[in-house]
C-alpha cells in the first residue's frame, strides 16, 4: 500500500493536481479524480486502484483533446484516432470514441454527407475530386462507395456544364480541337469522369 502524502493543485492549470506519495511525486490527474476516488492525505492507495485512477485519467485527457480538436472542425472517425494514437492506448481510444459516437460529435456519415452537399452545391467537382476529398478526411473505402452511389448523374452532369461553360469563356481559340483538349482537362481536374465530360464538351459546343 501506497500513502498519499501530499495532493497540490498545478500552478499553471489548476484543474489538474500532483499526487505525491510516501513523500514522492507519483503523478498528475484531474482534479476531479481526487474527490471521485475520494483520494485524501494519508489515505492508502493500492495497486488496483492506482492503475483504476490512472486508466479514469488518461480517459479524461484523452476526451478533452479529441473534443478541443473537434470543436474547430467537424472530422472523421479515423482522424480523431490518428490525433490520439501518439498519446493513448487503444482501448482508452476506443472509448472516447463511443463517447462522441454516443453523443453525435463524431458521425462519419453525416460528415461524409456534408461533404458530398458541400461540393455538389458550392464547389461543383465530379465525383473524382469528392471521392478524393472524402479519402483525405478519413472516411473508409466501404462509406465512400456508398456515399458517391448517391450524387445524382443528372446534377453532376449539370456542374460539369457549367464548369466548361466557365472555361470555355476564358479560352482564346476557335479551333474546335484545341477547346476539346483545354476543356477535358479542366474538367478531369476538377474530377468528372470521362462519360460525363464527353457528355458536358458535346453540349457546350453543340457537337
Amino acid at each position: 500500500m501506497a500513502r498519499v502524502t501530499s495532493i497540490e493543485f498545478q500552478k499553471k492549470n489548476k484543474d489538474r493536481v500532483n499526487l505525491y506519495v510516501d513523500g514522492a511525486y507519483l503523478m498528475s490527474m484531474y482534479a476531479e479524480m481526487v474527490y471521485k476516488y475520494n483520494i485524501s492525505l494519508n489515505s492508502e492507495i493500492d495497486q488496483e486502484s492506482l492503475t483504476e485512477i490512472i486508466k479514469a485519467d488518461d480517459y479524461e485527457k484523452a476526451k478533452n483533446k479529441a473534443l478541443n480538436y473537434i470543436s474547430r472542425l467537424e472530422r472523421s472517425e479515423k482522424k480523431v484516432r490518428d490525433k490520439l494514437e501518439d498519446e493513448f492506448d487503444q482501448e482508452i481510444i476506443d472509448m472516447v470514441i463511443e463517447f462522441l459516437k454516443k453523443y453525435s460529435f463524431v458521425d462519419d456519415d453525416r460528415f461524409a454527407a456534408r461533404i458530398v452537399n458541400n461540393s455538389m452545391k458550392f464547389k461543383r467537382v465530379g465525383k473524382n475530386r469528392i471521392k478524393q476529398d472524402l479519402y483525405i478526411k478519413g472516411i473508409d473505402s466501404a462509406m465512400i462507395d456508398k456515399t458517391l452511389s448517391d450524387i445524382n448523374q443528372d446534377e453532376e452532369l449539370e456542374n460539369a456544364i457549367y464548369l466548361a461553360e466557365k472555361r470555355l469563356a476564358k479560352i482564346k481559340s476557335d479551333d474546335k480541337k484545341v477547346l476539346r483538349t483545354k476543356l477535358y482537362q479542366h474538367l478531369s481536374y476538377k474530377g468528372f469522369g470521362y462519360d460525363t465530360i464527353n457528355s458536358a464538351i458535346r453540349h457546350v459546343l453543340d457537337i
